[in-house]
């Protein structure tokens, strides 16, 4: 790989922006694990083999990305991009880490819609299902493990899953709530409430970097009042251009533009990651829209978890399905209907976060230790770990009692889970190596049976 023997004083020679195209693309294809993995890939690669930017610099933009709504990992990978070759570094390492996941889950999408009842197909799903099961439960141990620090977080947390598993609180105003006690903890228990990142660990150093340490900031990333303002600009444009080209060409009932509102608000909600904005999600495109069935909605998270990118992508199978399956654009144009539902709400989808990025990284260094900012923020991530275990348990529920609860237990289902469970917390397997495990085991069987 290049720069591997570099001496530690050696800064690498500059790089130039089809380089830098090169390996986003390349991290577009290979961004398996979660955002975890995705940021585990992303250090190895910029910081420890090829020195693009330095530990500090790296793990600086990585606490700004933690505290916006949205998928960090690919917002991580903007801002870097961002820093390198300006703004559209920052757009093109931002898109390429979406592009291909978009591809293989619209195809997948369509696979899964059109031949879903194929034997082996069903199989394979009898099998990750439970080990998705097993995944988001460690996601909301991890997310606590981090987040819950005392006391009053663990309180928002238990009240949170109260809030939506017993009073069917809408996932929204659970966030506003968790907002404002993390507001008013911030001014009245900062101590309580003041965020040091997360990602803890001291620096480490592995040698002259191109953006290092002591690197001045580049001149297209210091503030400006003016600049600000262009970014959220055109920004605001690229929102309202094709959602008002949908209201006027289709009508703001029309499933299409539907999809784009909803998703828009999605993206402005995903405190906490993925996990966190699925209980709105199925809220909406399940129990609101119909676009898909619950049982649809777990076989669209599974997919999420087998393929490389955001976990959020997850939104594209759901508006491939609603589109697909809603017919609408006519019965002879299904696959079409599906593609183009999946790149709307892409778009809407992910805008918001270049927009946060491209804007919000000048203010990096004046806000991201500023406690009045982090306690709201500190606040909604101890929510969003109740909001988790209420996804745990509806999945668990769907899984482990297909039928209901009058119905029988399944047995087999619940040893893959456990199975599942014990080799993310006890042997720390990979999420993919989890996946494809229990996939191939319920291939086995579907033939056995």
């Amino acid at each position: 790989m290049p720069h591997d023997t570099l001496s530690p004083t050696e800064a690498p020679p500059p790089i130039s922006f089809w380089q830098a195209f090169a390996f986003w693309l390349k991290l577009g294809f290979v961004s398996f694990g979660g955002p975890a993995g995705q940021i585990a890939i992303m250090h190895t690669e910029l910081v420890e083999r090829r020195h693009w930017i330095s530990e500090k610099r790296f793990l600086h933009a990585l606490n700004y990305c933690m505290l916006l709504p949205g998928p960090e990992a690919q917002q991580l990978a903007t801002y870097i991009g961002w820093l390198m070759h300006r703004t559209w570094g920052g757009v093109v390492a931002g898109a390429l880490f979406v592009l291909p996941s978009l591809f293989i889950l619209v195809g997948l999408s369509w696979v899964y819609i059109a031949f879903g009842d194929v034997g082996w197909v069903a199989g394979m799903f009898y099998g990750i299902k439970p080990a998705v099961t097993a995944i988001v439960l460690q996601a909301a141990h991890r997310i606590g493990s981090r987040s819950l620090k005392n006391k009053a977080l663990w309180g928002i947390a238990a009240a949170s899953f109260v809030a939506i598993f017993a009073l069917q609180v809408p996932f929204p105003l659970i966030v506003l709530g968790a907002a404002l006690l993390g507001y008013a903890g911030g001014r009245w228990a900062p101590a309580l409430f003041n965020s040091t990142g997360g990602h803890g660990a001291a620096a480490k150093h592995f040698g002259a970097a191109l953006i290092d340490d002591h690197t001045p900031t580049p001149a297209h990333a210091r503030f400006h009042w003016g600049r600000l303002a262009t970014v959220v600009l055109v920004g605001a444009v690229l929102w309202a251009l094709p959602m008002g080209a949908l209201t006027w060409g289709l009508g703001w009932s029309h499933t299409f533009t539907q999809m784009g509102w909803f998703f828009t608000k999605a993206a402005l909600l995903t405190f906490g990651g993925a996990y966190a904005v699925l209980p709105y999600v199925y809220q909406g495109a399940v129990g609101h829209y119909g676009w898909l069935t619950p049982t649809q909605m777990i076989d669209g998270l599974a997919l999420g978890e087998t393929t490389p990118g955001p976990l959020i992508m997850v939104v594209a199978f759901v508006a491939f399905v609603g589109g697909y399956a809603k017919a609408v654009l006519g019965p002879d144009q299904l696959f079409l209907a599906g593609a183009i539902a999946a790149a709307l709400v892409t778009w809407f989808t992910f805008l918001p976060s270049f927009i946060f990025i491209l804007a919000g990284g000048p203010l990096v260094e004046s806000t991201h230790n500023d406690v009045k900012f982090t306690a709201p923020l500190t606040g909604i991530t101890a929510a969003v770990v109740g909001v988790i275990v209420n996804l745990t348990l509806f999945f668990g529920y769907h899984v482990l009692w297909p039928q209901g609860f009058a119905g029988a237990f399944d047995v087999v289902a619940a040893l893959i889970a456990l199975g599942a469970a014990i080799a993310l917390f006890r042997y720390q397997r990979k999420v993919v190596h989890v996946i494809a495990t229990c996939a191939l085991l319920g291939l086995l069987l579907s033939f056995i049976r």
